[in-house]
């Protein structure tokens, strides 16, 4: 069977390196708060000051990143960055206080922010406007398949190891350097592009030799790159802004993990929560990311603000090990409908060359906004973190029906 137009090969083969990628993050993140708190005896505000930080320094790379990326090329960044993460992985295996976790920590998420941009925008290239709900949607469902296959990875290695973390750490090393090899097949090509009716496509345009053409006429005639330069629509900035306002009150998943600790899951528990989490949101991303497609961004992402707030209020509520099960799940739906969905609608309103720049701004300011909500959480939290989830959760609400009811011109891509 043919291999449909927007799975490019570089779609499979990023999509490859996001799997290794986060089995190995996920294999480490649902034990790391507990061996900070339990092994290192770091007390829980750390652990949302930790996670805030790391995301911080992100946040901050991402926009810088992502610039580059569209003058530079993205390949070098995207190695770069999952090579970094493999460092970090490495570091925090080897900690034997808190601080050096942070440091590891940092280390691992500026590889984040380093390849965050690059990478979506060479997927963005290679797949047309119309398609790349679908395109984002697939990549983050493979890269939430290694989010079920870490913990589960991490259960089985804990139950084994007879309930030793540490043996755990040295092992998420492993794939994370295996996901840095594999962007050796990676291929970038300045000057290629989708082609339609035998003429090069970007974005959209029509495309000969680097340069927009409409009516046959090229744009301005300035190479398709120096888009780089131009300022962001109106349209993007509102997207933008109105993502990093939910953000704000997003706190770090490391917290929650801490939440069904206080509940009374055990470690094995926690680790089979986060991976049945993960389920959720690997199934959802492809069909969340297609429907993207075809109706307005900004109502499936105000769908996923209502699983948000469903989830966040349900674990501030409940103490059944039940319902806080199905809870989480409705928290992967949240994240199937808006990661890769958001990365689809900053694309969609991104102009020709400004695809790096754009996710770089997006993702940038969201994870600013991550780090200021683990702050303020992890020093609300209080023991069992019912104050926070309450607040996350009742503000997620009355977002989520701003989302939903943006009028369709708000809302960018081709479903608009």
């Amino acid at each position: 069977m043919a291999r449909p137009r927007w799975l490019s090969r570089n779609l499979l083969v990023l999509s490859g390196v996001s799997f290794l990628q986060d089995t190995a993050s996920e294999l480490l993140y649902p034990v790391l708060p507990i061996f900070l708190t339990t092994v290192l005896g770091a007390p829980v505000a750390v652990v949302g000051s930790i996670e805030g930080l790391a995301d911080g320094i992100a946040a901050a790379i991402t926009p810088l990143a992502g610039t580059l990326a569209d003058r530079a090329g993205r390949r070098p960044l995207i190695g770069a960055g999952y090579g970094l993460g493999a460092v970090g992985k490495a570091l925090v295996a080897l900690a034997t206080v808190w601080p050096v976790v942070l440091v590891a920590r940092c280390v691992d998420r500026l590889g984040k922010g380093v390849r965050g941009a690059p990478r979506d925008a060479l997927i963005a290239d290679g797949v047309g406007a119309g398609d790349r709900g679908r395109a984002f949607g697939f990549h983050r469902a493979m890269d939430t398949a290694g989010a079920v296959v870490g913990p589960l990875l991490g259960l089985g290695g804990y139950e084994a190891l007879h309930h030793h973390i540490r043996p755990l750490l040295v092992v998420a090393v492993v794939p994370a350097a295996l996901s840095t090899l594999l962007v050796a097949a990676v291929r970038e090509s300045r000057t290629a592009a989708p082609v339609r009716d035998g003429t090069p496509v970007r974005d959209g345009t029509p495309v000969r030799d680097g340069t927009p053409v409409r009516d046959g006429t090229p744009a301005g005639g300035a190479p398709v790159r120096d888009g780089a330069r131009a300022p962001m629509g109106t349209g993007f900035w509102r997207m933008t802004m109105a993502v990093t306002a939910f953000s704000l009150v997003n706190f770090p998943d490391a917290l929650l993990l801490l939440r069904l600790r206080a509940i009374g899951f055990s470690v094995a528990t926690v680790i089979l929560a986060y991976a049945t989490y993960n389920v959720v949101y690997a199934l959802g991303s492809y069909p969340a990311g297609a429907l993207s497609d075809r109706l307005p961004r900004a109502r499936v992402f105000g769908l996923g603000l209502v699983f948000f707030a469903l989830a966040y209020l349900g674990l501030g509520l409940v103490h059944d090990h039940t319902a806080a099960w199905v809870v989480l799940g409705a928290y992967g739906g949240f994240t199937a409908c808006t990661d890769g969905v958001g990365k689809a609608w900053a694309s969609s309103l991104a102009g020709p060359g400004r695809q790096g720049r754009a996710q770089g701004l997006f993702q940038g300011l969201r994870g600013l906004a991550v780090v200021v909500a683990g702050v303020w959480a992890g020093l609300a939290w209080h023991g069992t973190g019912v104050v926070p989830c309450l607040v996350s959760g009742s503000l997620a609400a009355l977002l989520a029906v701003a989302f939903l009811l943006a009028p369709r011109s708000w809302s960018g891509g081709v479903a608009s």
